[in-house]
């Protein structure tokens, strides 16, 4: 399932990451890549544990924890305190797969990395190539959203950045561990809860919409782990 929820940060929180951005002290990328994904990774990124990291990663993770969207697609249980990256004229990064867990920088704790996240901070005419190719059974799928929008897909698919021809490309990125593990049960709920919502609106008072929302409940107990 591959999802774009739009405007996960408003315009100025935008401009507020973009400027703080532009003087941070970036660093080769590589450093956090694993033995495989290092030699076709190029790109820079801000340390995890810089400080204006996790100012910023806090923001976003506020702006994730308001966005029924994203809840009703990922079912979150724990987020990886979200990272930034930057690629410029020839940069990119080939195809590869996220590793199954990611360790939280300070912390004893792991995430296992159901689902995976890139969040949008240039605007699209501000840079030429730096497209997320996503690769899932209808074949690859290019990305690229506007500033404040991000792509939800899951951790298992192969992806890759195309080459950044013109212009430079900032971007949040983050992993999710959901409540549901499996993508296509997450699919199922996600589109039970989108039915549930719209009948919501368009007819309260329908008898089918308690049972219906019961059942969503019901799945949900059944397969969530919390």
């Amino acid at each position: 399932m591959l999802i774009q929820i739009p405007k996960v940060l408003e315009p100025r929180e935008v401009k507020e990451c973009l400027t703080e951005l532009q003087s941070a002290d970036w660093k080769d990328g590589r450093t956090t890549a694993g033995y495989l994904s290092n030699p076709v990774k190029n790109n820079a990124q801000i340390p995890e544990t810089h400080p204006l990291a996790r100012k910023l990663g806090g923001l976003i993770l506020d702006a994730l924890d308001k966005n029924q969207l994203f809840i009703s697609a990922a079912l979150p249980l724990k987020i990886v305190p979200p990272l930034f990256n930057r690629y410029t004229e020839a940069q990119s990064y080939g195809s590869h797969i996220d590793g199954g867990v990611r360790p939280v920088p300070g912390t004893p704790h792991r995430v296992r990395t159901d689902l995976s996240a890139t969040l949008f901070l240039s605007s699209p005419d501000e840079y030429d190539g730096g497209e997320l190719v996503i690769e899932d059974s209808f074949g690859p799928r290019k990305v690229k959203l506007p500033a404040g929008d991000m792509v939800l897909y899951p951790g298992t698919s192969v992806h890759r950045v195309e080459p950044v021809t013109n212009g430079s490309r900032l971007a949040a990125f983050t992993w999710i561990q959901s409540m549901v593990r499996e993508d296509t049960k997450r699919s199922l709920l996600f589109e039970m809860d989108n039915a549930i919502q719209e009948l919501g609106r368009d007819n309260p008072s329908h008898p089918a919409l308690v049972r219906l929302a019961g059942s969503y409940h019901n799945l949900l107990r059944e397969w969530a782990d919390t």
